[in-house]
Formats: structure tokens, sequence, C-alpha cells
């Protein structure tokens, strides 16, 4: 990168700079003659000079053209106008000019805003690359909050300054110099005060700025330290409550806001010390000008339009030599900061450009093997973690390599995957040296997966088929607006020296899924449905579909399918014979297995019916309640159950597993219900208070008859609730309603999970067996009817959040491997990918992973660092590493056979 910011920003827009300038240049003709058209009017047709006689005439917008030795061109002797008509005309004049110097303004302002905002998304993304070319040993060593503060925040400066960077000093120099001139031209004295007292702000405010430039510079340091340690605490808010090191973090922080604070401080105490002298010498100058001005015009010597002119002249003068004052210490600021961030973004090591060049189909290479020689690696702390490793790997080999000491294996893998760059040796793909290729051929032909995991914020699917997205792949269609919508943001990114790569294309190259069977997009498809079943993760996506909520107007086909699958399933159950396996919702009957607040409402609420629900927490539910008969009997029952659970819990300690049978029930709500209890005595229930009274009534809507079994629902409460629905639910009114969605046996409830849709009823407690049988029956019809994919789709849209965050470890680790196996490669190296896991589902992992690449029409090659050394017979070679080097190598049979490391660990 350039080392002086104006000769960046003068490279990258000179032509555009040019034309401003010009532009700039002409706005100073019209600029001087609205100096001196206040002097004129003045003089003129206010104090009457050259209006002597009533009938007196001037000549106005005379002029002569003429060239040297030619003489006069063209001469004209302009219109004659009375003393008013002079007035008149001068004034149009004078706002005629006031309308083009604004356009001007306009028009310049607007251009280096445009300018501006070009080179700001030129750099930016500049620095972006970079990062995306930094060395591994770089990218190790920095905060990723830092970056994106860089790139983000400190250098939107530039973009601002570019625009300003030439046009500024020279538009506010030519006014500066204009006003001075004319003030020249109409007293030299006054122009020699001015002069002075300019050249006295000149040289002593830019001076006095320095200092407020440093501070700045400070300022800009500690918040980018500061952003990278809000990023760390972010990133490690689990180890941080996990060691009660919160308050620690808390002074850290604050001792952070702290510096910045004195710093800022100091800034403003400076900041003001230079305006208030810059204002004071503003202020200084036209009390010269009267004083002098006043003197020089008291003897003659001065007329009184040429004072006024020169007084409004000075007018103007001092705004622009205070911006260009400012425009001084804003191009000392922003140098300051882009040698800073270049300082950062900047290596001599940094990957070649043609290294990332796109290529929509992989390019050839010659040689079907990946070999290290003689391969030194150290770690940050210049510790050799391999030392002069060689190694020859073909295709169609399945490899296991494992460390007895040291980490040598894991070291190699990560060399072959390009995460680390080798200290000495070579790695080779093919008849090349592997850093050398391109990754249009490295970055495809071999794939990498670590124990560390890490996705982007989307769907599954999104980062499943992540590994596809080397190129555009069909074209986005456009029309209309859209279309030129679209050609706008080419000539503009263009302009800004971006790519001008389409993100709304597809990117999705199906031409390099493992399963390439038909050569069109149902082999990602199949690709996919194949590697989440190798990794076992396919489970894990249906719950996430089942326990997903769906828009009805968003999909009315997935909808409609999920009604239908409703009917099949509960079918399917009465013709097995099973109907006792789920008790469905019926509109004239008490489900058993349902809480009494289900079957009061007979629908599914937006928010669960706890404390916190607004249906329970207003006024009118209870309302309703008492006008159908069910207030007080739901406040005895409360009460009985209150008493039931208070003699069963009192005394428990709080993680007693009995508190795990009754979800809506805890120790602290045990100890509040054993007081109301107290309280009431022998009396009857109407002595409680009415947030007492509510508090029990909520243990009835919870209470569910099978699975607590106090005996206290009897037929007649219950044929009372079914009676009382629908007209409680007519009670409320209608924002409570809203929050309310009825059972409907031919129509599909927003507010219920897919699971809940389907099922449409509750599973029977009292059949242990129940849920599994269920799952069996609608796992079958689901295949028989092709939902079973519709909800693989939907289970595939599972927002994973934040690096993954919503997944477990082992999903996101199953994930991981999933990612690697939907494309083709030659070489997959897998290094520790499920560290922890328990040895049965590594060794399933594991066969079935070598089964399904094994199968590849490509023959490719198979290397797997392994964490439990037992799994290598599934290997045909092993490759055995001791304090980072290679001490065995051989056939998996011959190297059990032998005496060494590998028989040891495998004996």
């Amino acid at each position: 990168m350039e080392k002086n910011l104006l000769r960046y920003i003068w490279n990258h827009t000179r032509p555009q700079q040019i034309w401003v300038l010009i532009v700039v240049l002409v706005s100073m003709i019209p600029y001087f003659l609205s100096l001196d058209l206040p002097k004129q009017i003045i003089n003129g047709p206010i104090q009457g000079a050259g209006f002597e006689t009533p009938n007196a005439t001037q000549p106005f917008m005379e002029f002569d053209i003429g060239l040297p030795l030619l003489g006069s061109i063209y001469t004209f002797e302009g219109f004659q106008l009375g003393r008013m008509q002079t007035l008149i005309a001068l004034s149009g004049g004078f706002l005629s000019l006031v309308i083009i110097n604004n356009f001007f303004k306009y028009y310049i302002n607007t251009y280096k805003g445009r300018l501006g905002e070009r080179l700001l998304r030129r750099i930016r993304f500049e620095l972006f690359d970079r990062v995306l070319r930094f060395p591994p040993r770089r990218i190790k060593n920095i905060h990723g909050a830092e970056i994106a503060s860089m790139i983000k925040d400190e250098v939107e400066p530039f973009g601002g300054f570019t625009g300003d960077a030439f046009v500024q000093p020279a538009m506010l120099g030519g006014q500066a110099v204009a006003a001075m001139l004319f003030i020249l031209l109409q007293s030299f004295w006054l122009g020699l005060v001015a002069a002075v007292m300019v050249l006295v702000q000149v040289i002593i405010i830019p001076r006095m700025r320095r200092r407020l430039i440093e501070l700045g510079r400070q300022r800009q340091i500690t918040a980018r330290h500061l952003a990278g340690k809000v990023g760390e605490v972010v990133e490690g808010i689990g180890t941080i409550h996990a060691y009660d090191t919160s308050n620690y973090e808390r002074a850290d922080v604050a001792n952070r806001l702290g510096q910045i604070f004195k710093i800022r401080y100091d800034i403003y105490q400076w900041k003001f010390l230079v305006k208030f002298l810059n204002n004071f010498l503003a202020q200084l100058t036209p009390f010269f000008f009267y004083l002098i001005g006043g003197y020089f015009a008291l003897r003659g010597s001065l007329d009184v339009g040429q004072l006024v002119a020169v007084i409004n002249a000075y007018k103007d003068l001092p705004s622009p030599l205070k911006e260009l004052i400012d425009w001084d210490q804003a191009r000392q600021d922003v140098q300051v900061k882009y040698e800073q961030v270049r300082d950062y973004f900047e290596f001599d090591d940094l990957i070649d450009p043609a290294t990332h060049a796109i290529a929509s189909v992989g390019q050839p290479y010659s040689g079907e093997q990946l070999a290290a020689i003689n391969l030194v690696i150290e770690d940050e702390g210049g510790v050799r973690v391999l030392n002069g490793a060689s190694i020859r790997l073909a295709r169609g080999e399945s490899v296991a390599m494992a460390d007895n000491i040291g980490r040598g294996a894991e070291a190699l893998a990560e060399a072959f995957g390009r995460q680390v760059w080798p200290t000495s040796g070579k790695i080779f793909l093919g008849d090349h040296d592997i850093l050398e290729l391109p990754e249009s051929i490295a970055g495809r032909r071999v794939s990498y997966v670590s124990a560390d995991t890490y996705f982007f914020h989307g769907s599954l699917k999104d980062n499943l088929l992540y590994g596809l997205k080397h190129a555009p792949v069909e074209p986005a269609q456009y029309e209309g607006d859209a279309a030129n919508q679209r050609r706008w943001e080419i000539r503009e990114a263009q302009m800004a020296s971006n790519p001008d790569f389409d993100v709304r294309a597809s990117w999705v190259d199906h031409r390099t899924t493992s399963i390439s069977d038909n050569g069109d997009k149902s082999d990602i498809k199949n690709s996919l449905l194949a590697a989440l079943d190798k990794v076992q993760l396919t489970d894990d996506i249906l719950q996430f579909a089942l326990h997903s909520t769906l828009d009805a107007q968003s999909n009315p086909q997935l909808v409609a399918d999920v009604v239908a699958m409703r009917h099949a399933l509960h079918n399917e159950i009465r013709s097995t014979g099973r109907s006792g396996l789920i008790v469905p919702f019926e509109p004239q009957v008490y489900n058993k297995e349902a809480t009494v607040g289900e079957n009061l409402l007979f629908g599914k609420t937006l928010q669960p019916l706890d404390k916190t629900s607004a249906l329970l927490d207003s006024d009118h539910f209870y309302t309703a309640l008492a006008k159908v008969g069910l207030l007080r009997a739901f406040v005895d029952t409360g009460l009985t159950i209150a008493g039931n659970m208070v003699e069963i819990f009192s005394g428990l300690p709080p993680d007693h597993p009995f508190f795990n049978q009754v979800p809506f029930l805890t120790a602290d709500d045990i100890v509040y219900y054993q007081q109301v209890l107290q309280k009431l005595g022998t009396r009857r229930s109407h002595a409680l208070s009415a947030e007492e009274e509510r508090a029990v009534v909520r243990l009835t809507l919870e209470y569910i008859e099978p699975r607590y079994r106090l005996g206290v629902l009897h037929d007649d409460l219950r044929e009372k609730i079914v009676g009382a629905r629908e007209i409680f639910f007519a009670e409320l009114p209608a924002h409570l309603r809203g929050l309310i969605e009825h059972y409907d046996p031919d129509g599909y409830m927003s507010y219920a999970t897919l699971q809940e849709n389907i099922l449409f009823g509750k599973i029977a407690n009292r059949n242990a067996d129940a849920p599994s049988e269920i799952r069996n029956i609608a796992a079958r019809v689901s295949r028989e009817r092709g939902f079973y994919h519709q909800l693989l789709r939907v289970g595939l849209e599972f927002d994973i959040g934040a690096g993954g965050r919503r997944l477990t470890l082992v999903q996101r680790q199953k994930l991981n491997l999933a990612r690697a196996l939907i494309r083709r490669s030659d070489f997959y190296i897998f290094n520790k990918p499920l560290p922890g896991q328990e040895r049965r589902l590594q060794e399933e992992i594991v066969n079935d992973v070598l089964t399904y690449l094994r199968q590849q029409e490509n023959n490719p090659t198979i290397v797997w660092v392994l964490s439990n050394i037992s799994l290598s017979k599934l290997f045909e070679r092993v490759v055995m590493f001791d304090n980072g080097e290679i001490v065995e190598d051989g056939l998996y049979e011959t190297l059990r056979e032998e005496s060494g490391i590998f028989k040891a660990l495998v004996a």
C-alpha cells in the first residue's frame, strides 16, 4: 500500500480530482464578482455616484473583448439604466451570483461526497482482501474485533477527506486569496493588517494543533484495544462465568474506559483552547478595520463603500481560512491513522493475489500424490513440532496418523490443509508446491477438517454447502428497475476497483459434489443427505424441524402436507390397533393427558401459560373465569394441589430429583404455597389476596391428572370445563383472544411446533414405550408419503446462530465433518475431527465415512489423525509420530506384528 495518503488518493482518483479542480477554478469568477458588487451598489445607486442629475443613466453589463496585439475585437456598450433601475439590476445580479455560487458549492460537495465514498469503498475492500491474504502466523496473532473496528470505523475519515484532499485547499485557498486580493485593491493598509493577522493564524494555530493530533492517535489506539477486549469477552463469556472473573473483566474495561476518558478530556481542553485563540484573532481583525478604516474614511482617503466592501470581504475570509487550517489538521490526522492502519495490514509475505483468482471450473494439475519433503514446522514459540518429516500419500490410500508424544501428526495435517506454513521443506500436490498453487486447485483438491469448528451465521444448509461456493455458476435474473439497479451496482463496483461478482447469483456448484451421477442439481441433495447420514446428524436435523414453527402464509403447500401427515399418522395408529398411544384433541371431550389450562382454552397459546404469560397476567382472564363459574372451583382445586405438593416436597433440597417431575414448581414456590396455607389455616379460600388467588389458580391450570395422580379432578369439573370453553373465550377481550389459536383437526396451528401439529394430541403417559412407538410409526409414514424429505428441508433451514452457538459441541463437530464430505476432493485430511467423543460413536462415524469415500469414483486419499489409536484397524496404512518425527510407517497388519510404539499402544 502507498505510504502517503494524499498520494494514495491522487493515484486512484486523479481524473476526478482534476475535473473538480477545474470546476473550483471556474467557481472563483462568480465568487470574486460577488465581493465587488456590494461596493458598486453602495457607491453607485445608493450614494448616487454617476447619478448627479435626475435623468442620469449608467451603462449596465458593458464589456469589451480584446486580444494582445490585435486590440479590441468586440465591444458591448451595455444597457443604459437610471438610478432605481441600476439598483434593481445590481441587486438582481448579486442575487444571481449568490445562486450561482451556491450551485457551484452544491455540485462540488456532492461530487466530493461520491468521490470520497468510492475511495472509502475501495480501501475497505483492499483491507478486507488483505485479511484474506494474511499468512497463517499473522491470523493467529490478531483480534477479529480489532480488524473489524479498523475496517469499519478507523478508515471512515478517509472517505470524508478524499473529496477534500485537493479540492478543499484549492477552493478555500482560492476564496481566501480572492478576498485578500480584493481587500488590497481597496486599501493597501487594510490589506496589510489582514495579511498580518492571517499569517499569525496560519503559523500559530497549526502548531498548537499538533498536540491534538497526537492525542487523537492515542485515542484511536486505546479505542481499538477496547474493541479487541470487548470481542474477547463476548467470545469467552462462558469461561468468564465458569471461573467467576466477571468483576475482573469489569475492572479491566473500566480501566480502559478511564484511559480513553483522560485522553478525550485532554483533547477537549486543548481543542477549545485552540478554538478560543482562533476566534480571538478572528475578532481582533475587525477591530483594526473599524479603527484604521474609519481613520482613513474620515481623512477622505477611503470612501464608505470601499470600507463596507472590505469589511464584507473580510467577513468571508475567516471562514475559508479557518476551514483551511482545519483541513491541514484533518490531513495530518488522517495521515497518522492511515499509517497505523497500513502498518497493521502491510506484510512482505502476503498471499499472492493470483492464488485467489476466481475460477468457475477446477483447474487440472499434474501428478497423483500429496507429499511432504523434509518438512520442518515450528509453533509460535519457535519450538519444533515437526522435524524433517518426509511422506508420500498416493491416490486411493487410507492412512491413519497418530502421535505417541508431541503433536507431529497434527502439525503435518495442518500443513497439508495449508493452516500453517512450514519453516523449511515443502509440500507437493502433484508436481507443484502446494503454497504456489491457486486455491482453485489446492482448495478444491484437498479438503481439511479439524476439531476447530467455525460456522458463519445462517442456516444449517448454508453452512453445509459453504464448501461448494467457489464462483458464480448461474447468473441471477433481473428485469426492469432491478436490472437498472444491477447495472448501477456493477458500474460503481468497477469505479471503486471492487469485484463485480453478484452475491445473489447461484454460487453452489453441483458439479463438485461428492455424489455426481446425473450432473444436475439433484447431486447436491443426494450428497447432502448422504453426508448427514454418515456423520449421524440426520436425526438432529429432524428434531430441529419438529421443534420449529412455520408461518402458515409463507409456505401453504408445506402447511397442507403437515395436516395431511397428521391424518395419515392417526389413521395408521388406529389401523394398527394402537389408538391408545395418542389422546387427540376433540372439541367436546376433555383431554386427560393435557393440562387444565389447555383443556379450558382448547388451543395453543402464543406464550406458555406460566408466570410471565400476558394471558394469566390480565385481570380479564380471571373475570372471565368467574363469569363461567370456574374461578372458585379452580381456587379450591389449586389449594388442594398446593396442600399435596407442600406435603410431598416440603423440606426437600432445591436440587432434589423430585422437582424434575413437576416442572412448574420450584423450591421457592413450595415455600410460598406453604406460607399461603399457613395463613389460611381453617378459613375459607375467599380469605386469599388477589395475588395469592391467582398463584393458586395457576397451579390448577398446570395440573394433569394421569401424570400427578392427586385425584383432584372429578368428572363433573371436567364436564364443566369442556362446557365453558366457548363462553369463556367469548368473554375475553379481542387482544387476549388473539393470543389463543384454537385446535382444529383440519387446520394448521401457527403457534405450535411441527411436532405438535402432526401429533395433534398428547402422548399417553401410562405407556412408557409410547414415544418410541409413535416415532417409529411416524418415520415409516413420513417416508412412505415423501414427507421425510420435507422435514429435512425445514430442519436444514434451522438458524445455527453466530459461530454455530445454537448447536452442541457434538453437533458442530458432525456438521464440520459433513461439510467436507459433501464436496468431491482428491485428498481428505481429517485432523482429529471428533475429539472427546465416546469410542463407539467415533468408530461408527469413521467406518461409515471411510466406506462412503472409498465408493467415490475419483478414488480419493483419506488421511485421518486419530485421537483413539484403536481405530487404526479401519485403515490400510498407519504412520506413527514421536516427538515430531516419523518413527513408524507401514501397513496396519505389519506394524501390529512388529515390536514398536504402535504395537505397544494398540496392545
